[in-house]
């Protein structure tokens, strides 16, 4: 989806020829004489658009204005929850429409945040996968160009600017969190990888499973055994400062498919553990942001991807294997398998001597049960990360929450014959499982964001979300002011 910021007033906007206008209406709406401001005004006079946040009408022809269609959305005080909103109730009609050309046009100048929020939600309502459907299919993205409209951009272009940014980072991890497993392998996603290295200042490396042998990553690789499809370990950077400045490192669970190995899963929706490589596709989507947006900052992107299938070569409850950090793990259920991918690649980590460590992965059924698909849990013991991320989750609406670190949630993990076992008892286990990962982190501060709740949507809208791309991209862009 293509972008373009415009200055217009209510009069010059009702003079742009388009294929739908869409006008976000404010509380401080002021009517002049203006065809436009006075469609609005009588609308609102006689209750044909009600005053509630979300509320829309929609015009076909409208006279005296040169769109084919006229939508006017109430968007109350316009804060960017409120935009998302308002945006979001838009869905349906901007699914069905077959127009080319939107203009969405602010009555009133927003704030930078609800404009970025605006141009995601917009990218988000209009979104439709189409990679693995036949040549034949006549689904197709109708709306491909949105011309944002406001009646002054100054001090807006680098907002927008980042949300058109935003969009394509979130798009890309949209699409690769869609492909079916057979079109999305490790393999694959070493590919995607390496197109974002076309980029200036990105840089891929691709290590196979040799190379991981090497550096005795034997969480790792356990849980890639049972699979034929080789394993992949994908090192990205991106290096927008010198090298002096420490780098931010986010690491993405990639489980291209999740079977739950030997402790398999149920069959029903077993179709959906497609999506268990979303934290890795997020990852993949900050980089493409990045890409677009050159700030002047240093990110390293690390990446676990392989299958957990179950065979005969296949891991086994109770196999006790070898970390890269040298911790031995008893690995009581094989479908707790994300720690394990992630728990060394957080020690790879180490290397880059980060300012701040992130992991991303769909890792427990239980965050979805405390948080379910609103926001993300995230986990640290560091006031200052945590604080970061609750704003970024609120400027970009990719809201999280935070969720507590007690010592006394690792207690379940303690087994007599490793270190420590990989899952403890179902009470509490989001928190169980970031306690695991935390092992590995004591070299730097760190947060785990789990996304099982809100990394892809299931029913009539099933598909991926996206997210934290926005939450990511925000957190990073604050990093960049900060000395």
């Amino acid at each position: 989806m293509n972008f373009e910021l415009m200055t217009f007033d209510l009069v010059g906007v009702a003079h742009k020829k388009c294929d739908i206008l869409l006008v976000l209406l404010t509380n401080k709406f002021q009517p002049g004489m203006d065809p436009l401001s006075t469609m609005i005004a009588q609308a609102l006079k006689l209750g044909d658009l009600s005053s509630k946040v979300g509320s829309l009408l929609d015009i076909y022809r409208p006279a005296g204005l040169l769109c084919t269609r006229l939508v006017l959305i109430q968007a109350g005080d316009a804060t960017s929850g409120e935009i998302r909103k308002s945006i979001a109730a838009s869905m349906a009609l901007l699914k069905s429409a077959k127009q080319k050309q939107l203009v969405l046009f602010f009555e009133t100048t927003p704030s930078v945040q609800a404009l970025r929020v605006a141009m995601t939600s917009l990218a988000d309502s209009s979104y439709l996968y189409t990679t693995t459907k036949s040549k034949n299919n006549s689904e197709t993205r109708s709306i491909a160009r949105v011309m944002v409209s406001v009646p002054d951009s100054a001090n807006l272009t680098a907002g927008f600017e980042r949300g058109a940014a935003a969009v394509k980072g979130i798009e890309f991890a949209k699409e690769w969190g869609n492909r079916p497993a057979n079109h999305a392998t490790p393999t694959h996603l070493a590919q995607a990888a390496r197109s974002l290295a076309k980029s200036p200042r990105v840089k891929c490396e691709v290590l196979g499973p040799k190379e991981v042998a090497q550096l005795g990553m034997g969480a790792f690789m356990a849980v890639a055994q049972g699979s034929y499809e080789p394993l992949r370990f994908i090192i990205l950077r991106y290096s927008g400062a010198p090298k002096t400045t420490a780098p931010v490192v986010l690491v993405g669970k990639g489980i291209t498919f999740d079977s739950g190995g030997i402790s398999i899963k149920p069959s029903a929706e077993m179709d959906e553990m497609k999506f268990d490589m979303c934290g890795a596709a997020s990852v993949l989507g900050v980089f493409k942001a990045l890409a677009e947006l050159q700030p002047d900052l240093n990110v390293v992107g690390l990446i676990s991807a392989c299958e957990n299938l179950p065979s005969s070569k296949a891991v086994k409850p109770g196999d006790v294997v070898t970390s890269m950090a040298g911790q031995t793990i008893e690995i009581l259920n094989t479908d707790a398998e994300g720690r394990l991918v992630l728990c060394d690649a957080l020690t790879y980590a180490e290397r880059f001597k980060p300012r701040a460590v992130l992991d991303i992965a769909t890792l427990t059924g239980a965050c979805v049960i405390a948080l379910g698909g609103v926001r993300s849990g995230f986990f640290t013991d560091n006031e200052a990360l945590s604080t970061a991320l609750m704003s970024a989750g609120e400027s970009s609406q990719d809201l999280c929450w935070p969720l507590p670190l007690d010592d006394e949630y690792a207690e379940g993990l303690k087994t007599s014959f490793a270190d420590v076992a990989n899952v403890a008892g179902r009470a509490g286990g989001a928190i169980t499982a970031a306690k695991f990962l935390q092992r590995f982190t004591a070299q730097y501060p760190w947060a785990h964001l789990d996304i099982a709740g809100t990394a892809w949507r299931n029913g009539a809208v099933k598909g991926a979300t996206g997210r934290p791309v926005g939450l990511l991209l925000d957190y990073l862009m604050a990093c960049e002011n900060v000395t």
